[in-house]
């Protein structure tokens, strides 16, 4: 059985919007296709009659600095950002969320807004960007409009943006400002392209030996990509003593709701070990903004 009928390449938002719109049946955007080809081969996904693929678009593959954001189109492959001058300048974090995906063959291929549109609460790529506090520019019949990247996000797996009918365009980063930055790793198992047990992303920005501003990201953390508000809240204003590490660490595991996973981990496990991972990650941005 065919895994499609027909196979269209737009090459402007405006045509791949309209060839979702006019399929004779089911239709779904690709780009890289990592894990929507998998699925269809192995029958996770039904059969799919019209394949539109955005990777002839130049915008979705755009990758530039764009007023005060840089912007990061949907159909660039995460090799390209995390090897690219631009995201290691601006978006450090996401370089080495990049660098973790999978194995080189694959980041050669796989796109971030694959990683996004896969709607997985511990993507790499998508805890990175929670982090980085960006937004996404999405496309329907209607038009373009930029969101907030929390509301790309339904639940575990479930994307709220309609593939059959809307395209993710890409997304838009603050550009980097003095006394800032920001770090992203992971623990998984010793394979090498595991998917991870538990990830962490921290931007902060640092007012001599305060913290001013933090954003603080761990994957899976909840059923959508997790942002530890309270935590951010508490340790904002304050140094970054152990005490005051501490409490932010409790206020992180008080607002986290980490779950099971047979194949990974427990909840009991994520929160033995998200002290560890957090210090890490924390404590390299700090010295990355100094």
């Amino acid at each position: 059985m065919n895994l499609w009928q027909e196979y269209k390449r737009p090459t402007t938002i405006t045509e791949a919007v309209q060839a979702l719109a006019s399929a004779s049946g089911s239709a779904m955007p690709i780009a890289g296709g990592t894990d929507l080809m998998l699925d269809l081969k192995q029958g996770r996904h039904n059969p799919i009659h019209t394949l539109v693929d955005l990777t002839f678009i130049p915008e979705i593959s755009a990758l530039e600095v764009r007023g005060d954001s840089l912007f990061i189109g949907a159909a660039v492959p995460v090799n390209r950002i995390a090897r690219d001058p631009l995201t290691g300048t601006h978006a450090q974090a996401l370089v080495e969320a990049c660098n973790l995906i999978a194995g080189p063959q694959v980041r050669n291929t796989a796109t971030l807004g694959g990683n996004v549109a896969h709607a997985l609460p511990a993507a790499d790529g998508t805890i990175a960007l929670r982090s980085l506090n960006a937004e996404a520019e999405v496309a329907s019949a209607s038009g373009t409009r930029r969101m907030a990247f929390t509301s790309l996000f339904a639940g575990p797996g479930k994307s709220a943006i309609d593939k059959t009918k809307e395209i993710i365009i890409g997304f838009y980063l603050p550009l980097f400002t003095p006394n800032t930055a920001s770090c992203f790793k992971r623990i998984m198992r010793p394979q090498g392209v595991a998917l991870p047990i538990l990830n962490c992303a921290v931007w902060l920005e640092r007012d001599g030996d305060a913290v001013k501003d933090i954003h603080i990201a761990v994957g899976p953390g909840g059923s959508t990509p997790f942002r530890a508000t309270d935590a951010e809240a508490f340790l904002r204003g304050k140094s970054l003593t152990e005490e005051n590490f501490n409490q932010t660490l409790d206020a992180l595991l008080a607002q986290a709701k980490f779950r099971d996973s047979a194949r990974r981990a427990s909840a009991d496990y994520r929160r033995h070990i998200v002290g560890g991972l957090f210090k890490d990650v924390l404590y390299t941005a700090w010295g990355r903004a100094g």
